[in-house]
């Protein structure tokens, strides 16, 4: 009986562990209205680079008593260009200008406005620029949104008319240039919006000459801004490729001295350009429009320090490592494809020539030394990742050549890492380095996250605020490297118990994992966490041998829908603002926009499937494991016989970075990432396994003074690695034991290294060979 409810007591596990991860929200607090005006003053490319108090003024006054922040101008363009960012601006939403770029520039699009009464103006192409934006574009765009929401606005400047004109092209109250007393213009309309100019080109005499003119533009609007009211200032958008992080600064009641953020971005001193709109609406109180606006007001808190050059120098430090960390990414993760490609291919041979023949031919087995280099350079592409990840703790990107300080001191982590395996207690086991490796990979994304994901933000490996689509938590390939980290501890873990305790193991290790994905004040990865528990499910299923039957099957699966259904309930019942990823789908499927979102998801996927060099990553592993590893002659199956909870955790493996790249829109990221450290563990341990696979001594059940035979852990019940297949079969005596890194060995199985009495000829760790007996060399049981 008690077998027969276990699956359904771990499946309910589970299940507990990932809603109760998923559910809990953090307490952001709510934007209230604190004013009676909202005046927003744009400038195209300011940077914080920019400000100074001898340049700027007026802004760093401001920025003293006010709160700050760094703000991602995406739009639905790259590079949001200065036309895109007002649009932007107004919608409250990714949107974008119609027309084509010819080149990755920003083209000088002219904007015709026209004022056929002096008072307002109007837009004419505007009708045709919502009806792009909602026809050719994926994000459901209506510029004008914020127009709309308010009684009347008004507008300063060409940019201010792109954001303030209603979707129809009128703008309530225009004035080309600021006059010479603002004050009545400003007061006119609860809502104003300026444009203060452009700061553009790298010469930084001339960035200082145009930030000086628009500092004296700021002056102006401070001095006639209306009785209490809200100013913010933004640099609402690039000026040329690559795209940086600019300029946000927010003064008025209750914005005194903090970070400005906001529930998008989750990040202290982070906002984007979308959250703007629903910042001035909440701050006049005034009603969200509905399914329009995918920003969220932003917020002011505490922690900034009381000397603004300090503050300051935080957001452009920031912007320095994202700009460095466009320019490394790329050339990092090309050549660890590579890297591994190569790699796989130098395996090849030694896959070929590992297995020791019994009889008196066969070919000439490998050099040791040439094994063992080969065994290094596999732990180090494993540990590449992590140690990139870790690279960020050190400020790499403040050097002339950035690139070459992060390759050194990733380096110089991968030997260190690489060094600290090979020399790790248990290395000669067979799954001593998979075990070491994958704990220092789970160790250094888990801290990294558990103290608040600094490393993963703006790093090569992480995510970056200029691409706007995640600031804090888990990325992309964090997730990967954390799946493949966690389940493999899980079944290193679970190899080493009775067979009866491996699923509990297994849902421990797991479900300790998917709280730390999907908590949202960890990993914030709700998708990750639902794929982790179809991953965790699957792992548990047959961690303790035996074939994925149907049953397991169904209960794996269900566990994962269980989760998924439990929380989009949760997350339904929500308010809107505090809605998760899942939680705004079933809401946009109720009122008809899920397409949208299907279409966002389906194209984020195409466009990473096709340029991102993880995919490479992902194809070379997937190929090796079939075409090799998987063969006869590769070990893997014989590595999945003798130790049936590592091919459970890399089945979840599979599993769960498959779900979470397809669903979170990354296509084969999480795989790949995932395979760079799963594929080259698979293949030592596949060495290992092969070059052990004629001895005929009798490992020990690892325990002090047991050096022969024992008892099976499970009792003289006569199962093999499969888990419920009886011993004999087809004439061959085969006895289920145990092995020292816990597996049920079948006769014939390898002898442990470091195990038995020591080797001929000096050989560390090798049992003695045996005279080659008539028979089959090598007593091979497949995976169960």
């Amino acid at each position: 009986m008690l077998r027969r409810l276990t699956p359904v007591l771990l499946t309910l596990a589970v299940v507990v562990l990932g809603i109760t991860a998923l559910a809990a929200r953090p307490d952001n607090g709510a934007a209230e209205r604190s004013a009676d005006f909202v005046v927003l003053a744009g400038a195209a490319g300011l940077r914080w680079e920019d400000v100074d108090p001898q340049t700027t003024p007026t802004l760093w006054r401001m920025a003293e008593q006010g709160s700050i922040g760094s703000l991602s101008v995406r739009s639905a363009h790259r590079p949001t260009c200065p036309v895109d960012g007002w649009l932007t601006l107004g919608a409250g939403n990714f949107a974008a200008w119609n027309g084509s770029r010819s080149g990755e520039g920003c083209p000088a699009t002219g904007v015709t406005v026209e004022q056929p009464d002096g008072i307002g103006a109007n837009l004419p192409d505007q009708e045709g620029v919502v009806a792009y934006n909602q026809d050719r574009l994926s994000w459901g765009a209506t510029p004008g949104a914020l127009a709309e929401s308010v009684r009347c606005s008004v507008a300063v400047g060409p940019g201010a008319a792109v954001a303030a004109a209603r979707p129809f092209g009128r703008v309530d109250r225009y004035a080309p240039v600021l006059p010479a007393d603002p004050a009545r213009l400003l007061g006119s309309c609860v809502l104003s919006i300026v444009d203060l100019g452009t700061v553009d080109g790298e010469d930084p005499a001339s960035r200082a000459a145009q930030a000086r003119q628009v500092d004296a533009q700021l002056a102006r609007v401070l001095a006639a801004r209306p009785p209490r009211s809200l100013v913010l200032v933004a640099g609402v958008s690039d000026t040329d490729t690559p795209s940086r992080l600019h300029v946000a600064v927010a003064d008025g009641p209750g914005w005194e001295r903090g970070w400005l953020t906001s529930p998008s971005t989750a990040r202290e001193g982070y906002l984007q350009l979308v959250d703007l709109a629903p910042t001035a609406l909440a701050a006049l109180g005034r009603p969200m429009p509905e399914r329009l606006f995918l920003g969220r007001p932003a917020l002011s808190v505490d922690g900034r320090p009381d000397d603004l050059r300090a503050a300051i120098d935080a957001p452009a430090d920031a912007d320095r490592e994202a700009a460095a960390q466009r320019r490394v990414a790329g050339w990092f993760f090309t050549l660890l494809a590579a890297a591994q490609v190569a790699l796989a291919v130098a395996v090849l041979p030694l896959l070929r020539r590992a297995r020791r023949h019994a009889g008196p031919h066969g070919p000439e087995p490998v050099s040791r030394r040439v094994v063992a280099v080969v065994e290094l350079l596999l732990i180090g592409a494993a540990l590449a990742v992590p140690a990139a990840l870790l690279a960020d703790a050190v400020p790499w990107w403040r050097g002339h050549h950035a690139g070459w300080w992060f390759a050194s001191v990733t380096a110089l982590l991968v030997v260190g890492g690489t060094a600290a395996v090979r020399f790790s207690p248990g290395h000669e086991r067979t799954l001593g380095p998979l075990g070491a490796v994958a704990g220092l990979a789970t160790l250094v994304v888990g801290v990294d996250v558990l103290t608040g994901s600094r490393l993963q933000l703006n790093g090569v490996v992480g995510y970056s605020a200029l691409e706007g689509g995640r600031y804090a938590g888990l990325g992309t390939v964090g997730l990967g490297v954390f799946i493949a980290g966690s389940l493999l501890c899980g079944g290193w873990l679970a190899q080493r118990v009775r067979r009866a305790w491996r699923p509990a193991v297994m849902v421990a290790v797991g479900g300790a994992a998917v709280v730390i994905v999907g908590s949202p004040y960890l990993g914030a990865d709700s998708i990750g966490a639902i794929a982790l528990t179809a991953g965790v499910s699957v792992a548990a299923a047959i961690c303790s041998g035996g074939w994925l039957t149907v049953s397991r099957l169904a209960w794996a699966t269900m566990a994962g829908l269980a989760v998924t259904i439990g929380f989009a309930v949760v997350d339904a019942g929500r308010p809107e603002a505090e809605r998760g990823s899942l939680g705004r789908f079933l809401a946009a499927l109720g009122d008809g926009t899920g397409g949208l979102t299907v279409h966002r998801s389906s194209a984020a996927n195409f466009q990473t499937l096709v340029n991102s060099p993880l995919t490479v990553l992902a194809l070379a592993g997937a190929a090796l494991v079939w075409f090799a590893l998987l063969q006869p002659w590769g070990g893997l199956m014989r590595l999945f016989g003798i130790y049936p909870a590592i091919r459970a955790a890399m089945a979840g493996t599979g599993v769960a970075a498959g779900l979470g790249g397809v669903l979170g829109g990354s296509a084969l990221d999480v795989a790949g990432a995932a395979g760079a450290l799963v594929v080259p563990m698979a293949a030592l341990a596949a060495l290992r396994v092969l070059d052990h696979s004629t001895d005929r001594t009798q490992p020990g059940s690892g325990r002090p003074g047991d050096e022969g035979g024992a008892t099976p852990p499970d009792g003289p019940t006569g199962e093999g690695p499969s888990g419920g297949r009886p011993a004999g079969a087809a004439g061959a005596c085969r006895s289920a034991r145990p092995d020292p890194d816990g597996a049920d060995a079948p006769e014939g199985a390898p002898a442990e290294p470091g195990r038995g009495t020591p080797a001929p000829d000096g050989a560390a760790g090798r049992a003695p060979r045996v005279p080659a007996q008539p028979g089959p060399a090598s007593t091979e049981v497949p995976a169960g």
